[in-house]
């Protein structure tokens, strides 16, 4: 499966900065629409065993106990960190398809190439997500009983006091790895899917795949990279939710044992339910805002 790029397979500041708005508006929506999702994932995958039956259980006490605003709780930092992620994501990403096209002199790039993209994209991003989602985490899981932070950069200074700069970047390792190949896997299966919609239409172009098909191909996506990769996010968020003192966790290595000890392989895929479910909103209106913001910034 393989697609030509119809961009000018050219750097120019302008084409990077292009791919750098656009990532950032992708990241916004990706936030406004999969933060609630995301804070059900959270507190299901770091709470005490037993503290909830189930994602409708996480919903029903946070409503009950914090409110509707409560599904948001520490959006700052996912606000402008995630669209700064995706911006990193889909910048390095464009980056190297076009270096691909240079290297292949123009020729399509095949699945191994956009999974190589995708990897590279991820292992860049993954020094700046690690912090963010770190904090973001700490942030999400506390609640009005147990509260230690009152926003995002009291949460940095608190975890630095605590443990310097290793600490604001604990769950760098699993971070990295997800990044890596859930990013590899995630852009290869959109490509593949977007090569398929212009090999059975011939007369379109990629500028001309309706709205709708870029959310549906952004979706699908987002269930096979969280599908590869959700165990990995589940032992950084054990990393990162851990306590500040005296933690229970000094490597992934003990989370792993840890939790295949006290339950088995099920515990690898606590809060997959709200994931998934988040995965097709999420990241096709990611890829879709994405899209779209490039062909207006193209016209």
């Amino acid at each position: 499966m393989a697609v030509e790029l119809e961009e000018p397979p050219i750097e120019s500041n302008a084409q990077v900065l292009k791919d750098l708005f656009a990532g950032t508006m992708g990241g916004i929506a990706q936030v406004l629409v999969g933060q609630p999702f995301d804070t059900v994932k959270v507190r299901l995958q770091s709470a005490p065993e037993g503290t909830y039956s189930g994602a409708l259980d996480v919903i029903k006490q946070l409503v009950k106990n914090e409110g509707f605003a409560g599904f948001y709780k520490g959006t700052l930092t996912p606000l402008i960190g995630v669209g700064a992620c995706v911006s990193v994501q889909f910048s390095v990403n464009e980056f190297m398809k076009r270096y691909y096209d240079r290297a292949l002199q123009g020729k399509p790039l095949g699945l191994v190439q956009y999974f190589n993209c995708g990897a590279v994209a991820g292992f860049a991003n993954g020094f700046l997500a690690s912090p963010i989602e770190h904090i973001r985490i700490r942030l999400q899981t506390q609640t009005a009983s147990s509260k230690q932070f009152v926003g995002p950069i009291d949460c940095a200074k608190k975890i630095y006091e605590i443990d310097g700069i290793r600490g604001i970047y604990k769950g760098l390792g699993p971070t990295l790895i997800r990044e890596s190949i859930g990013l590899g896997i995630y852009f290869a299966t959109y490509e593949a899917l977007v090569a398929k919609d212009l090999k059975d239409h011939p007369r379109l172009t990629r500028a001309e795949i309706k709205p709708w098909k870029l959310c549906l191909y952004g979706g699908l996506s987002g269930y096979a990279l969280w599908i590869a990769i959700y165990p990995i996010d589940v032992i950084k968020s054990k990393l990162q939710t851990d306590a500040l003192k005296n933690s229970q966790y000094k490597t992934s290595l003990s989370v792993i044992r840890d939790v295949w000890k006290k339950q088995g392989i099920k515990g690898f895929y606590k809060g997959f339910l709200p994931t998934i479910l988040r995965a097709a909103p999420a990241n096709g209106a990611t890829f879709a805002v994405f899209e779209l913001t490039i062909r207006l910034l193209n016209q």
